[in-house]
């Protein structure tokens, strides 16, 4: 694992975004609403996109922990929700080398039910924007944005996370 993934995983342990309580956080525009308790996930997984210079911590909830942790990720089991968080990337003052989270972006999530979101490989998608947590979209067609974003991976389960393995 690199250090700037070590930092991320340390970073997102130690302290989540200062965010509205999900009950006062509006619902998507397809009516998914931002789950309760997603502060308290544990990490399934982080990433570092370069191109658009974020760090990413994927964080599950207890069914998608069990998943990751047995291998039965492809296909998730209904009831996984996996959450995205994302930071704009900087440099720490101390540790030139360090790829260190600064300005929170926004959270991602990723529901799986195969019934409720058949039209979208069974994967119901949403996001909220910035520290307000502002919905994305405009209307619930949003999704096809979303999902067309994971077609790439289709054979992943529409899923591009790997969970990271530990000993």
């Amino acid at each position: 694992m690199t250090r700037s993934a070590l930092a991320v995983l340390g970073f997102a342990a130690a302290v989540l975004p200062a965010a509205p309580a999900a009950a006062q956080v509006a619902a998507a525009p397809n009516g998914i609403e931002l789950p309760a308790g997603y502060r308290d996930w544990r990490v399934i997984a982080s990433s570092h996109r370069e191109d658009n210079k974020t760090l990413r911590v994927i964080l599950g909830n207890d069914a998608a922990i069990a998943a990751a942790r047995a291998g039965n990720t492809n296909p998730w089991p209904d009831g996984s929700v996996l959450a995205k968080l994302v930071w704009k990337d900087g440099r720490h003052a101390a540790w030139e080398s360090a790829i260190v989270p600064e300005a929170f972006v926004h959270a991602e999530f990723m529901i799986k039910d195969s019934k409720r979101f058949a039209d979208t490989g069974g994967w119901g998608f949403a996001r909220w924007k910035g520290m307000a947590q502002t919905p994305y979209g405009e209307n619930a067609e949003f999704v096809q944005e979303c999902f067309g974003c994971h077609l790439p991976v289709k054979d992943n389960d529409y899923v591009f996370t790997h969970p990271a393995m530990l000993p």
